[in-house]
């Protein structure tokens, strides 16, 4: 049997991958559980913070300018649209949360999603072919990333990143500017998420009748954290000469795997 701190590492190298590249963590570590020990809920909402909080030094100016120009019209303006799409998933979380949604934690509603993400993507791409968007980050923008975090928190496999590009491509944004906004709005989002999950296991240690390990979490975390700083380095450099058509494609083939393993 695979050793506990074995499968936490490969789990953390896994969502400091896919965090933030459009090809959904939640697809990636659903399937990858087939075949490593389960983890809790807790587990792997904490391991997303890690590699959410790796991705702030990767934004040195845009930190500089929220501390020290604050005052600055044109900071506040992009604070509260960031706020807004934030305020909007954590409004609908919350609504969704009342209702009793639970993720759905079958691969077939994985491999629609990651299928049909990977043809948007294509679809987009080649709409904008010969197009050079260079629009601002407007209200409505805010309004589609907010959105766009919801349909991925509905749709297993959809990704968090992969849907609120997407609709700020279509809104007119460069990819640079689009995916910017995407992990910025993500990153508050997230740590407020996993805040929230380390505050309920903290009142609730042993819920369920099994104790969390905490050295495992900070394992995963450490882990998730590391990788993802180095990917997402690697996808900041790569937008600015490449599209997103390689994750089109990623995401087709996956999907179709996936289909022929189902159908298997």
């Amino acid at each position: 049997m695979m050793s506990d701190w074995i499968a936490i590492i490969i789990l953390g190298i896994i969502e400091g991958i896919t965090e933030f590249l459009p090809i959904s963590s939640t697809a990636h570590l659903l399937i990858f559980e087939n075949w490593l020990p389960r983890q809790t809920d807790l587990f792997n909402i904490v391991i997303q913070s890690g590699a959410v909080l790796a991705v702030l030094p990767l934004f040195p100016e845009r930190l500089r300018q929220f501390v020290f120009q604050w005052r600055e019209k044109a900071t506040q303006d992009y604070g509260l649209k960031i706020l807004l799409a934030v305020v909007i998933t954590g409004i609908g979380g919350l609504l969704l949360d009342r209702a009793g949604f639970k993720l759905p934690e079958r691969l077939w509603p994985v491999a629609w999603a990651m299928l049909l993400g990977g043809i948007g993507f294509l679809v987009i791409e080649r709409w904008l072919s010969g197009r050079n968007p260079r629009g601002p980050v407007t209200w409505s923008v805010a309004v589609a990333a907010g959105i766009g975090q919801l349909i991925a928190a509905v749709f297993p496999g959809t990704s968090r990143s992969g849907a609120t590009i997407l609709l700020m491509l279509m809104l007119g944004l460069s990819r640079p500017a689009a995916t910017e906004f995407s992990f910025l709005v993500g990153i508050p989002t997230m740590l407020a998420a996993g805040g929230l999950k380390i505050f309920h296991g903290l009142r609730h240690p042993t819920e369920g009748g099994v104790p969390e390990q905490w050295d495992m979490v900070l394992l995963g975390f450490i882990v998730s954290a590391m990788v993802s700083f180095v990917a997402v380095k690697w996808l900041l450099g790569y937008i600015q000469t490449h599209t997103f058509i390689v994750f089109g494609w990623y995401r087709i083939v996956l999907g179709a795997v996936l289909f022929l393993l189902l159908l298997i």
